[in-house]
């Protein structure tokens, strides 16, 4: 199956930083059509509301840690591999939770540009 050809979408100062380190003479700000325009506004809109609620998912996973083990002090006694479980859950569980949901994150904004 083909996959569609990827475009980046840029701000009009960041393509006018990297143009002025390039080519001399006035540059001119590329426009949308209106129809592009509102498109771009709107997955804007939906992308920027996803990564509020990712973000929202990693502080609550985040936070909650401090609550569980506060909430669980007895994980302290509990080992694995000879290492107290309240480390592994301090040490290990952040790490591939947040990888989760960047990937999560990743699938949710493609199926937004693909408007799915």
């Amino acid at each position: 199956m083909d996959r569609p050809r990827r475009t980046a979408v840029t701000s009009p100062q960041t393509r006018l930083a990297h143009a002025r380190g390039r080519a001399r003479g006035r540059w001119r700000v590329a426009r949308l059509d209106p129809g592009d325009a509102e498109r771009a506004a709107e997955l804007l809109r939906r992308q920027r509301r996803q990564a509020a609620c990712a973000l929202v998912l990693t502080a609550l996973v985040l936070a909650g840690l401090p609550v569980l083990l506060w909430a669980r002090p007895d994980l302290d006694g509990v080992r694995v591999l000879g290492v107290p479980a309240s480390w592994l859950v301090i040490g290990a569980l952040p790490y591939p939770a947040m990888a989760a949901v960047g990937f999560w994150q990743l699938r949710r904004a493609e199926r937004i540009e693909r408007g799915r």
